[in-house]
């Protein structure tokens, strides 16, 4: 006969509480609570490093039932820091899978809770905003609920934290390009997804996984002929090291993209400013505008920070690097979804167009951007 789950609680720094049951491993978890509104794409979501320090809530109610493989991971662990469904799947019912999601979470150590109303939480969230939250399952669901949100409260805000060196590599690795080649590409893991270095080396790159702390002559000694900067978790005003290396890639006139956490960079090397948003863009159904082109595209999205910016015509750059425009804006709440520099070679979206998971509207994007290269190159 089997047992019934262990009693978990969640508690929000408010002293919201919601008891449930333990999913995944037992013990205590902390992080900021976000939502994310993908009804399928859990495992990207799980093992995408942007969720580091993050208690990933589903707002679809049934979870699991795909189970986990070895072919679809982003990274080479799960990131978030804690994980929070309310139907949770009794059997695995895919071909294709591994292990289940519950034995995969705790593998990786990943404390969650289940049986819980997901979607009032959500309402909670979206009014409140994004707030501090634990989960305490096993011996720590027994503590007093005003330890528990003792517990909580001294917890580190998500504003103000740098986590690059958490998700990075700590040694360079090299994808081959594929096809026609371009030449070297210098990739800044600051949480980087499988999916976008496959997307690279698709367009004839070889792809150069970069760890977060390297110098510009470290970019330089592999003689690229562009630069990328990947998503990442963190607050972007607590990037400064990074923000001061892309200057030096644009004070090169590397041809340079950088989508989520690299837009956020971009956005600060340029001299704008980035601020938190309420509850964050998390999603593969997110409507955005491509005002280069009016085209409307259906994206997939992970940010709790944005780009400060004037939505509308060109303006000059605070930093000295000439005129810059908005070039997609998300359509729900008119944030800055994409930046492009027109007297120099940049470009960045805020959003995920490798979109593991997720529509692949926005995959032109790539190629966009090794265009950029060729020309970069052939013009030398």
């Amino acid at each position: 006969m089997t047992s019934l789950p262990e009693s978990a609680v969640l508690v929000l720094e408010d002293g919201t509480r919601h008891t449930g049951r333990a999913y995944g491993a037992l013990g205590t978890t902390l992080g900021e609570v976000v939502f994310a509104t993908g009804m399928s794409g859990y495992q990207e979501t799980l093992t995408d490093p942007s969720y580091a320090g993050q208690i990933v809530l589903q707002t679809a109610p049934h979870i699991g039932n795909t189970g986990m493989n070895d072919e679809d991971p982003e990274s080479r662990r799960i990131w978030v820091a804690g994980y929070i469904v309310r139907d949770p799947s009794r059997v695995v019912s895919n071909w294709r899978a591994d292990t289940s999601l519950d034995d995969a979470l705790v593998q990786d150590g990943i404390v969650g809770i289940s049986g819980i109303d997901t979607r009032s939480i959500t309402r909670h969230i979206r009014s409140a905003g994004s707030m501090r939250g634990g989960i305490f399952s096993g011996a720590a669901a027994t503590l007093e609920p005003q330890e528990q949100l003792r517990i909580v409260q001294e917890a580190p805000q998500m504003s103000g934290r740098n986590l690059s060196a958490e998700v990075s590599v700590h040694e360079a690795t090299i994808t081959p390009a594929i096809g026609d080649r371009i030449g070297n590409l210098a990739v800044l893991d600051l949480g980087v997804k499988q999916a976008t270095i496959n997307n690279l080396a698709a367009r004839g790159f070889d792809v150069h996984v970069l760890p977060q702390d390297v110098t510009i002559d470290d970019i330089r000694a592999i003689d690229p002929v562009a630069v990328f900067y990947s998503n990442g978790p963190g607050d972007p005003a607590a990037s400064d090291t990074h923000v001061e290396l892309l200057r030096a890639v644009l004070d090169d006139r590397l041809p340079f993209f950088g989508i989520c956490f690299g837009n956020q960079l971009l956005g600060r090397a340029l001299g704008l400013g980035t601020y938190k948003l309420p509850f964050g863009h998390r999603g593969i159904n997110q409507p955005v505008l491509d005002k280069t082109t009016g085209r409307v595209e259906i994206t997939s999205h992970n940010h709790g920070f944005a780009v400060e910016a004037p939505l509308e015509g060109p303006f000059d750059s605070p930093n000295g690097y000439g005129k810059v425009e908005v070039s997609h804006v998300g359509l729900n709440d008119d944030v800055v979804e994409g930046l492009r520099a027109l007297d120099i070679p940049a470009f960045s979206v805020q959003y995920h167009p490798e979109a593991a998971a997720g529509p692949h509207d926005a995959n032109y994007l790539f190629d966009r951007f090794a265009a950029m290269a060729r020309e970069n190159k052939e013009a030398k």
